[in-house]
């Protein structure tokens, strides 16, 4: 028995365990850890996204400006017609004298590459051309992380969202099949989720209807509907235009619920949101502020009282899923820019079903054949050189699913080419040892150094694929990650069964093989080298 099993047949016989215990689950759909069917596949939605960069900026200024009207009240500077554009920030200072206080509280915008221009008492602020591009940059980098994160909250299996040209995301999801799934999905992702705390403009709102939109503008107030079920609008409000403060102050969200046992969203800001939220609401007791989540308003309370603690609720008549989506986008962060559906594409079930049918034919197909040749080749040792290859397989399968990757049809594609690397090596151990054969050698000294030589040109051969397949997967994008990943767990799972998993059953078979000394059934060599083999030669 000490002679049968060798540390390279032990490690052999475990990886075999391991890949058929951790594959099963996946080829009979049972529980335990499964691969993961990529949208080619499976079917699934398909979303291009435009990025509003444009509609980012100008949120940017618009935050600039609630920023400016918080620091001047708090420093008793007096300005008037603080308004934002897209083309910057301007007011204009009241007092003079107060002209170095303002310049301090700009000083931090300036070192954050805001250019200032003033002309006598008029302040104009706006983005340097370099910030600015850096700026919508970024914006689209926080779009992509924005909707990873809503998508991991939500449950979605392997997601893909990858940027595409300047202002473009590519979201792909595997498994959406009903419009419902596709409309919630859809809704999630391009859900702006900005939240603002506006002020009511009282004075002012009971005139809502007589007032032009040029007279509005001159008051520095907007006018926003009111969010009714399902989110449709009914009814405006006055407010006021730069907002006491918005979502990025924000740290938590999440359902709960009302005295009716109605769902609704709480939400908790920072310390300097509380803080703003703690000292408007004490300043303007009896007035009412308004929530508004993306340009609608949810409510407009009126405040009794000073309201510490910085936390609030979105009430809006949800259903339980809307709000649990809200909360989700909440949490997530707010877009900064707004998304438009470029292309949508619905890659049905069918069409995934008909990719598998064909790939699985090609693949056992060419397994199948491949196996053949080596058996009808290299007779015993093919057999070997076979059960080497299934367990590779196993072992690809295995890991894929333990680590939750997403088989593609690329990916398939770099399973069938790892089988054809596998069958490489074990072609070339076999021919080496064949080489060892002719000279003479002796079956063990034809296996060791077969194995010796044959083991620096697979290794040189692997290495250099599994630097090109880690440069694919580093530097590529989607299905091509797919076909890395599954190139480079090939490579090392037939390093491992074609140079440990084989040698160890040819020392487990050592002793049979030298006393046989048929080297056509073994090894599949000619009947003239056979018979040497047989007269003691070997």
């Amino acid at each position: 028995m000490q002679r049968v099993f060798n540390a390279r047949l032990l490690a052999f016989i475990c990886a075999l365990i391991f890949g058929v215990g951790f594959a099963l689950p996946s080829f009979l759909q049972t529980k335990g850890p499964k691969i993961t069917l990529g949208l080619d596949l499976r079917g699934g939605l398909s979303l291009l996204l435009g990025v509003g960069v444009q509609e980012a900026l100008k949120t940017k200024y618009a935050s600039i400006a609630s920023s400016l009207d918080y620091a001047f009240k708090q420093q008793n500077i007096l300005v008037q017609d603080l308004h934002s554009s897209l083309q910057g920030v301007s007011f204009t200072l009241l007092d003079k004298d107060d002209e170095k206080g303002v310049d301090k509280i700009l000083e931090d915008l300036r070192k954050d590459g805001v250019e200032i221009f003033t002309t006598g008492n008029n302040y104009t602020l706006r983005l340097s051309f370099r910030k600015a591009q850096a700026y919508k940059q970024q914006t689209v980098v926080q779009v992509i992380s924005t909707i990873k994160n809503r998508l991991d909250q939500f449950g979605l299996a392997e997601p893909t969202v990858l940027q595409q040209g300047k202002d473009a995301v590519l979201v792909q999801l595997p498994g959406i099949d009903s419009i419902e799934e596709e409309q919630r999905a859809k809704d999630l992702i391009t859900k702006s989720a900005h939240l603002q705390m506006m002020a009511v403009d009282e004075e002012k709102n009971e005139y809502l209807d007589n007032l032009t939109d040029e007279e509005i503008k001159r008051l520095g107030d907007v006018v926003l509907p009111y969010a009714g079920r399902g989110g449709q609008a009914y009814g405006h409000l006055l407010l006021k235009a730069i907002p006491i403060l918005d979502g990025e102050m924000l740290t938590d969200a999440q359902v709960v619920y009302d005295k009716d046992n109605r769902p609704v969203v709480s939400f908790s800001l920072n310390a300097q949101g509380a803080k703003i939220f703690g000292d408007f609401s004490g300043e303007n007791v009896g007035k009412r502020m308004a929530v508004v989540l993306d340009h609608k308003v949810y409510s407009a309370p009126y405040i009794r009282e000073r309201i510490g603690g910085g936390s609030g609720q979105i009430s809006g008549d949800f259903t339980v899923a809307q709000a649990s989506d809200l909360a989700i986008a909440l949490r997530s962060g707010v877009l900064s820019a707004p998304l438009v559906v470029l292309e949508k594409r619905i890659i049905g079930p069918s069409l995934g079903a008909d990719s598998i049918k064909t790939s699985i034919v090609a693949l056992i197909g060419g397994f199948i054949l491949v196996m053949v040749f080596m058996i009808a080749y290299y007779a015993l040792a093919g057999v070997i050189a076979s059960v080497a290859l299934i367990v590779n397989l196993f072992l690809i399968i295995a890991v894929m699913a333990i680590f939750g990757a997403t088989l593609t049809l690329p990916g398939m594609a770099g399973i069938v080419l790892t089988v054809g690397m596998a069958v490489d090596a074990n072609i070339i151990i076999n021919e080496r040892v064949r080489e060892g054969l002719r000279r003479n050698e002796s079956v063990a000294q034809a296996l060791h150094s077969g194995y010796a030589n044959a083991s620096r040109a697979i290794f040189d051969s692997n290495l250099t694929s599994l630097i090109a397949s880690f440069l694919l997967y580093a530097y590529g994008t989607g299905s091509i990650k797919g076909f890395a990943l599954t190139t480079s767990i090939g490579i090392l799972a037939s390093i491992l069964t074609a140079i440990v998993g084989t040698q160890g059953f040819y020392q487990a078979i050592l002793p049979k093989i030298s006393r046989n000394k048929n080297l056509a059934l073994w090894f599949g060599m000619s009947k003239q080298v056979s018979q040497r083999g047989r007269s003691g030669a070997v």
